[in-house]
Formats: C-alpha cells, sequence, structure tokens
C-alpha cells in the first residue's frame, strides 16, 4: 500500500501513529464467487478485510466478501505479499465473515491485529474507515459517530439484507471497494464494520461488532458457532409509531423506567410462514420480555436466541393493546441456511434460503433456481422462480429433487411446475426436455475446513427411451387462399438449445420455423438465427404435436441458412409436404403469398408485394459472430412481415420462391440485440441441397470476400467507364449497380490478389449487377475477375479456398480458467486484417479465473510463459505443464492489435482444463476430454 506514511501525514497528529499502526492489518481482498449461490449470483470483486487474529491467521470482512456460495480470493497485504484465503464462517444473517491465511506464508513483515471493541462505538466519537476503496489501494476516510440505532439498509430484493440488528451510522462517504474495512476509533480499537453507504446522502453504514466478537471467541476455541431464531423479523420502531400500533401508555411509561435513555421498542416486521413463531405472533407485534427479561434492543434479543438454540423461551408480546405470553422453540439459524446445491445441465439449485424467505414472506422451504440455465431457464425474469414438482413428482426440499432427476431418463420431456417467488399467486408449467449429456448432475456441499466445495457425482443418466414413431396432422387453413393453404405442411417448429456460447453467439436457446425441402431425406432449411453454430441439442416439432431429434448438417458459411436432417421414421404418416420450388424468380412488385409464423407461433398467412430485391448490409457487431453477407435480400410491403421471424413466400400456384428468415444484426445502444427479417430466394440453397440429397456433404469454394453495392454514379467518379456502365444496362435492366470489395477474410487466398475497394466488374467475363452471380465460386478454383483499382481496369486469377464439409463452422472448443478457447471463426476472420494465432478467447464465465483476471473475449492467445502457441494443442501442452493454483503468464493480441500481458491464476477444482470435440459417433455429436 504504496504511500502509507504521505496519507497518514495528512491527518491530525493525534490520527498518524493509529493509522500506522492500523495498516499493518488491513489486508485488500481480491475475491471471486465461482458459482451463483442463493441470492448472489457469480461475480468477482475487490474489497477489503483487516486480521483479527494474527497467529491464527483470521480475517475479518463482510459476508457479501466471504461470499455465501463457493469462493477463491487472496489477500495483499500492506507490503503487497499475496496469500490464499478461505473462508471458514459468514453468518447466516449478519454482514460479517472471516476468511483464513497461513501466517507462515507472510515472510517480509509481522502480521499484526485489530482488536474488536463494539462498546467503544458511541455517538459523537471521531472514526477513520480504512481500506481498500473503489479499487484503490489504500483510502484513509474520516467521519463521525451520528447514530447507534439506524435500522438496517435495504439493498433491494433477491439480493443479500441484514436484519435483526442495528447498524451505526456515521457521516463520511466511502465507496464500492470499501466493503470489510475497520472502522477504528483514536485508539486503533476497531468499533464497527464498513458494510454499506448512501452516496447521495453521504452517510455510511457500519456493522456492530458484538455478534462478530462473540463468534470470533468460538471460532478461536475451535467450535461451531451457535445462532437461534424463531424466523421472524423485527424492526425497530420509535414510541410515537409504537403506541399508534396500540401500545398502552402504562407499557410505555414502563419501559421508559426501565431504560430512561430509550426511544423506541422492536416491532415484528415480517413474521415467516410455517416458522416457529408463526402460530404465535403477527406482523405488529410489539415485543416485550423473553424469559421474563423486558428487551428493546436488538443485541439482547439475539443474545437469548443464540443461548438457546434448539430450546424453549419464553415471549411477552403486546398486540393492539392486549398482553399476549406464549412458549416457542428455538430454531438452529444455520439449518435454514443453505450450504450445499444441485448442479444440472448448467443451472444451479439450492435450497429456499432464510434471506429470501424473509424477503418475500413465504415459508422457508422448496428449491430455488439460483442459475437459470439450460432445462431450468424457465419463462419470465432469470430469478426467482421455485421449483414444485418435475414430472409429477413433488420436489419439496433438495434431496428429493436429486431423487426426482434421478429416475427421468436422459432427453425425456417432461413438466416442471414452478411459480415465482415474488408471486405464489400464480402456479406455472413449463415442459422441458432433461440435459445430462453436455454437463454433469452432481451436488456441491460447503467444507468450511478447505474452504472448497466438495462435488459429488450422481453418475451417469438412465438412457434415453426409444423414439417411437407417431402420426399427426397439420392443420387446414381457409380455402380462400388457394393452393397456398397447403403450404402450412411444409413449415415445422425448430427449437436449438446451445450449452455454451460459441462464435459470439449472445443467446443459449432460439425458436423458429423450417422449410422442409425434402421429406424423403428429412431435409429442412432454418435461419442461422436460430441454428447458428454445431454444438447444440436440436427438436424439430411437426404439426405441433410430434418432436423429434435433429441433427445439424450444414451452415452455410456466408448466406443466412442452415440444413438440419430429421429420420422420417419417426413422423409414422404425418402428411408433411416437401415445398415445391417455383421456378419464378421474385422481382420487385411481384405479388406473393407470405406464409409465416409470428412471435406468438402462431401461423400468419396473407398476400403481399415485393417491395424491392437488393442487396443489404446486415451491420456487422463489436463482437463478431455470424451475419448474412453477399446476397440478394427480399423486403415485403406489408408491417406484418416484422413480426414473422420465420416462414416462406410463395407464388399464386402455391411453389415457394423465397424463404422468409430473420437475421441476427448488431448489438444497439440499450444492450439489445437487433434482428432483421429478410426474404432469401429459394435458388441460394440448392448448391448445398443438392449434395445432401445425393448423401455427400456439399464441397464449396469461395472467395472470402464481402461485397457491397455500389451505384453507378458513385463508380463513374471511381473511374468507370461508359463502356462498362452500357454492359451494366445490357446485364440488369431493373438495378443499376455494381460491387465493391468491402471487407476480405484475414490470411484467405483471395486477399493476396485482391484488396479492399476493389470495385468488381465481371467475374470469368461476366458482368457482375447480382449477387446470385457470385455463386460460380462454389466450383471454381480460380476465378477470371475484372476489377477497377484506382482508377485502372485490372483482370486477375483470383484463386478461391475451400470451406469444409461443414460450412467452416467451429468444431473444437477448449475450456481453460473459465474461459472457451477455439479457432477464429469465420465473423473474426472478415472482420479482422490479420490473425495473431488460432487460439481465439470466445467466451469466459464470470467468477472464473478468466473473468477476475482480465482474460477477455475478442482476443487471441499468443503465448503462455512466453512459450509461443500458436494453435490449441500447442496451448494445451503449455498450460499442462502449468501447477494448479498458480500464476500462468498468458500473451494476448486485442482486436485491435494490441499486445496485453496477464497473469491468470489457475484453479483446477472449479474451472478444470477440457477439450470438446465434433464427434459423430458420440451419442450428444460432441466427445469431451477432461484434462485437469
Amino acid at each position: 500500500m504504496n504511500g502509507t506514511n504521505s496519507i497518514s501525514a495528512l491527518q491530525p497528529p493525534q490520527w498518524q501513529e493509529t493509522i500506522e499502526r492500523a495498516v499493518q492489518s488491513i489486508v485488500s481482498i481480491r475475491a471471486s464467487q465461482v458459482a451463483a449461490f442463493d441470492t448472489e449470483p457469480a461475480e468477482s470483486s475487490e474489497a477489503s478485510g483487516f486480521v483479527v487474529d494474527a497467529v491464527r491467521g483470521i480475517i475479518l470482512t463482510n459476508r457479501h466478501v466471504a461470499c455465501a456460495g463457493p469462493f477463491v480470493g487472496e489477500a495483499i497485504f500492506h507490503d503487497h505479499e499475496e496469500v490464499d484465503v478461505f473462508p471458514i464462517y459468514r453468518d447466516p444473517v449478519h454482514d460479517f465473515g472471516f476468511l483464513k491465511f497461513d501466517p507462515k506464508k507472510v515472510k517480509y513483515m509481522k502480521v499484526k491485529q485489530i482488536a474488536l471493541k463494539p462498546e467503544g462505538a458511541k455517538v459523537g466519537i471521531d472514526i477513520r474507515v480504512v481500506g481498500n476503496d473503489a479499487g484503490e489501494k489504500l483510502s484513509i476516510l474520516a467521519g463521525s459517530i451520528s447514530r447507534l440505532d439506524r435500522n438496517c439498509p435495504d439493498y433491494g430484493d433477491l439480493t443479500y439484507n441484514d436484519f435483526n440488528t442495528f447498524y451505526l451510522q456515521a457521516a463520511s462517504s466511502t465507496s464500492g471497494g470499501s466493503s470489510g474495512s475497520p472502522v477504528i476509533n483514536i485508539d486503533g480499537d476497531a468499533v464497527g464494520l464498513q458494510a454499506g453507504g448512501h452516496t447521495k446522502a453521504a452517510t455510511d453504514y457500519f456493522l456492530p461488532l458484538d455478534r462478530v466478537k462473540r463468534a470470533l471467541e468460538y471460532i478461536r476455541k475451535g467450535l461451531d458457532v451457535p445462532r437461534g431464531d424463531i424466523q421472524a423479523h423485527f424492526m425497530y420502531r420509535p414510541f410515537d409509531e409504537v403506541l399508534r400500533l396500540g401500545l398502552q401508555t402504562s407499557t410505555e411509561a414502563k419501559i421508559r423506567k426501565l431504560f430512561p435513555e430509550e426511544i423506541g421498542m422492536l416491532v415484528a416486521e415480517t413474521v415467516i410462514p410455517k416458522g416457529p413463531a408463526s402460530q404465535y405472533m403477527e406482523e405488529g407485534d410489539v415485543l416485550l420480555t423473553i424469559n421474563g427479561e423486558y428487551i428493546t434492543k436488538f443485541g439482547p434479543f439475539e443474545s437469548v436466541l443464540d443461548s438457546n438454540v434448539e430450546q424453549e423461551v419464553v415471549i411477552g408480546i403486546e398486540r393492539g393493546g392486549e398482553y399476549k405470553e406464549f412458549t416457542v422453540k428455538v430454531g438452529d439459524l444455520h439449518a435454514i441456511t443453505p450450504d450445499r446445491f444441485v448442479e444440472i445441465g448448467g443451472a444451479k439449485l439450492n435450497s429456499l434460503s432464510y434471506q429470501l424467505a424473509r424477503a418475500y414472506c413465504v415459508p422457508c422451504q422448496g428449491v430455488y433456481v439460483c442459475e437459470p440455465h439450460g432445462m431450468f431457464r424457465l419463462d419470465g425474469p432469470d430469478q426467482g422462480w421455485i421449483i414444485q414438482s418435475v414430472d409429477d413428482k413433488e420436489t419439496p426440499d433438495l434431496d428429493a429433487f436429486v431423487e426426482v432427476m434421478k429416475s427421468i431418463p436422459d432427453r425425456e420431456r417432461v413438466p416442471v411446475v414452478y411459480h415465482s417467488i415474488a408471486d405464489f399467486h400464480t402456479t406455472l408449467v413449463a415442459v422441458v426436455q432433461v440435459e445430462r449429456h453436455w454437463a454433469p448432475f452432481r451436488m456441491a456441499v460447503r467444507n468450511d475446513k478447505t474452504g472448497l466445495w466438495d462435488y459429488t457425482d450422481f453418475g451417469k443418466p438412465i438412457p434415453p427411451k426409444p423414439i417411437e414413431p407417431t402420426t399427426a396432422k397439420f392443420i387446414t387453413m381457409n380455402e380462400s387462399l388457394g393452393p397456398a393453404k397447403e403450404l402450412i405442411r411444409c413449415l415445422v417448429k425448430i427449437s436449438y438449445y446451445m450449452p455454451c456460447r460459441l462464435d459470439g453467439f449472445p443467446k443459449s436457446r432460439k425458436f423458429g420455423a423450417g422449410l422442409i425441402v425434402d421429406k424423403e431425406k428429412g431435409l429442412i432449411v432454418v435461419s442461422r438465427s436460430v441454428v447458428p453454430t454445431l454444438l447444440g441439442d436440436l427438436s424439430i416439432t411437426f404439426a405441433d404435436s410430434v418432436i423429434i431429434p435433429g441433427n445439424v448438417e450444414y451452415l452455410h458459411p456466408t448466406h443466412n441458412f442452415a440444413i438440419v436432417r430429421y429420420d422420417p421414421k419417426l413422423i409414422g404418416e404425418t402428411n408433411v409436404l416437401e415445398a415445391p420450388v417455383s421456378d419464378n424468380v421474385l422481382g420487385q412488385g411481384h405479388k406473393v403469398t407470405l406464409i409465416a409464423y409470428n412471435h406468438n407461433q402462431r401461423p400468419i398467412c396473407l398476400t403481399t408485394a415485393v417491395t424491392d430485391v437488393t442487396c443489404i448490409t446486415i451491420p456487422h457487431n463489436a463482437s463478431p459472430r455470424f451475419r448474412g453477407i453477399n446476397m440478394d435480400s427480399i423486403t415485403l410491403d406489408t408491417p406484418l412481415a416484422q413480426q414473422c421471424s420465420s416462414g416462406l413466400l410463395a407464388d399464386a400456384e402455391g411453389k415457394v420462391q423465397g424463404l422468409w428468415l430473420s437475421y441476427l444484426g448488431e448489438r444497439n445502444m440499450n444492450g439489445h440485440d437487433s434482428e432483421y427479417h429478410l426474404g432469401l430466394d429459394i435458388r441460394s440453397i440448392l448448391p448445398c441441397l443438392q449434395p445432401l440429397q445425393q448423401g455427400v456433404k456439399p464441397k464449396l469454394r469461395s472467395l472470402n470476400i464481402e461485397l457491397m453495392p455500389v451505384q453507378i454514379a458513385q463508380a463513374v467518379s471511381m473511374g468507370l467507364s461508359n463502356e462498362w456502365i452500357s454492359k451494366v444496362e445490357k446485364s440488369n435492366n431493373t438495378k443499376h449497380q455494381l460491387f465493391l470489395v468491402r471487407r476480405m477474410e484475414a490470411g484467405s487466398a483471395s486477399a493476396q490478389v485482391l484488396k479492399e475497394l476493389d470495385l468488381v466488374l465481371a467475374i470469368n467475363d461476366e458482368t457482375i449487377t447480382r449477387m446470385s452471380q457470385l455463386d460460380v465460386q462454389y466450383n471454381s478454383e480460380v476465378l477470371k475477375m475484372t476489377i477497377l483499382r484506382h482508377k485502372k481496369e485490372l483482370i486477375l486469377d483470383v484463386p478461391t479456398s475451400e470451406i469444409d464439409e461443414d460450412g467452416g463452422a467451429t468444431k473444437r472448443v477448449v475450456f481453460w480458467a473459465g474461459s472457451a478457447l477455439h479457432e477464429p471463426h469465420k465473423a473474426v476472420l472478415q472482420q479482422s486484417k490479420s490473425v495473431p494465432s488460432k487460439i481465439y478467447v470466445s467466451a469466459r464465465a464470470k467468477g472464473s479465473p478468466a473473468y477476475q483476471y482480465g482474460l477477455v473475449p475478442t482476443t487471441w492467445i499468443t503465448h503462455v510463459n512466453s512459450k509461443p502457441t500458436s494453435d490449441l494443442d500447442a496451448f494445451l501442452e503449455a498450460v499442462g505443464q502449468v501447477q494448479d493454483n498458480t500464476y500462468v503468464r498468458i500473451r494476448t493480441v486485442s482486436f485491435d492489435n494490441v499486445p496485453i500481458v496477464v497473469s491468470v491464476k489457475t484453479n483446477n477444482h472449479y474451472f478444470p482444463t477440457s477439450d470438446l470435440r465434433r464427434d459423430d459417433t458420440s451419442e450428444c455429436g460432441w466427445a469431451r476430454h477432461e484434462i485437469s
């Protein structure tokens, strides 16, 4: 913590020595909660703490720093020595926890401790908050205590909130990273623990240390910290409010006589249903006595409960002026505080905590989805679901949930009944597909001895049931639609789930419609915004009745479509129709029938007109991901078209002329992904469809360039001759345009010959005025191209590159330190001038080492510990030599070609290294090899 002397020198003389002593005990904490748990998401943060036992190596910090869930962290001492820390205790309710470190690992300074002195907190005393403020290494902020009896600050629903304690209030203004800082008095003793603040009011909230000191004494003795509770949340209310609730004036007089300085009493704010107190207490009850002793403060209240865990106490209350007394058994607060979670298909679930039960006044029971993912990413907001039953079997607790899930075969479709914790009036149901083939089904249990959460794997799932062929019948559309009414039998619904995000795609699940183009072979064409990658589970719904699995056959590298396959035997005699392809080419002004599904997945059918057929440039995203390029798009004269994401375009004879597709665009200023709805000529799919119909994968070639249209007036300014103007007019009498090379893929063969901003005039002596003419590249190793460059015409032999049989899609992913690494996908190559390596950081998990230490997506990895790593194999070899829980130096190159070196501390327990590869012999089409 550089500059300590200069900082303390700015303090009044009487504080200088105090602060210089204190900083020897204060640490900066760099921590991650590696998995979502209870109210907190996976996240990395910086905070403060201070040593309270130098011999045993115990650091006091906040509960929200020590984390309710899995924790990984380090403490950095005053002299910049770093040691590993792990939680040994976090209070079930109050915002404090203890971290443990090995004092022997601090070699260059003597570890000192700060004494806890809760009785030293008094109104008016000067204090200093010393710690890591807003990411700064050391900050010292002055203030004075203004209140000792403030109710707990409220940070909102679905997050951690303290309760049943007073907070100290002071006039100062600390911020973010000061969580866990000691609040010290002039003697250097801690009188409070920094917890939160209100930036607008320039006030701070400090946790009193009476319960903290008690917990520390138990921990020092190696004992469990007893914590009792009756599942009732109390608030401190002044006498004027308590009287309005019906408190008798004689009772007020008695309390004021017993406690002359008292100005209020404890009032029941929330009584948890089905809790120990629920049979006797109501909201608004005024607490008078426990075991015959009058109590008006939280300190004595908690002291009695903590001393009587699993024992009975006699509580006296006043309700509306009437005295009532009852006996209640004090519960164990630790027993209703979750210390384990279940992970299935990437989702995480734990028992409903006391924190959430109190916040929403619901019983402290049930299975809570703390991280929605996969089959448990249910409809609605991403947080707040309580699972009531799965497959019609009730799941009242986590153990019952585990047993139910064990009994269900993989890939089985089952109903899940659930409700929002914020709305118990509404019961919801969703039919989900069990996903146990991508990620393990396991239980994680907290171990306070090691600081780790120990995993227990529940083994392999029951194999999927054989699919029995099923027959269904499509709906019949109105006769007034003419021949087009039969085309509804060409459309099926597609659902695609991606277990991890690849190639920059922002979603994990997509829905849309596909068009059956070969019913004998079971081939369907669908938008690439629905099926963007090869990694995933594909489900196809026929006639809104029959759901069967499918496989991704081909992803077109530049056009916005994918071709998937299903087994025709599985749909029995279902009256599907193979799309009849029209020979008529759509043009501006042509009448056309749109048959599509709207945002409610309901069929829409209407006749409209084509407003234009033109090359539309979909804006690229800052984080590269697939977008359709080099194609003529169709727009329609109806606003309904923009409400429909998937469908077809047909002529009057009921033959298909085009596809109606959704196109993923750029992320807008509001953080939402733009989506465009456009038509595509049906003939665009034929070069890919025909090989698949013959039983072979398409083997196409590509120039690997992106073109954009240029009007003739612009081309003339670039040097276009009158002769070429005549050729353009002769070639295309509906649209006078040429195409400009906008981008070239990094490392492509064509990039050695062509240059950006070249104006393409002709290919193989044919004037190019339509994007469809570019299809000649599919079967040509070299193209004769006439281009205009710097007002000079050039004839060049331009080589094409072969596209692999999967359309150039990603077929291998390496997971390391919480990051997903693969070769740069096509969108990256399109937006890059160079490729520093074949290791591209595509994504990272929150709370992971990659997230905490700054290994960001859209960068390339070039070196590991100064060793060059040109590809994934070289990378795996290099990181394989790194010992777990040690730092590895990673040299990266940003998308802007800026070299950056980061040090990443590995953690194989939570984030092991694995290699996931495309494997047609595997049940899910991919095989994972665990490396560490």
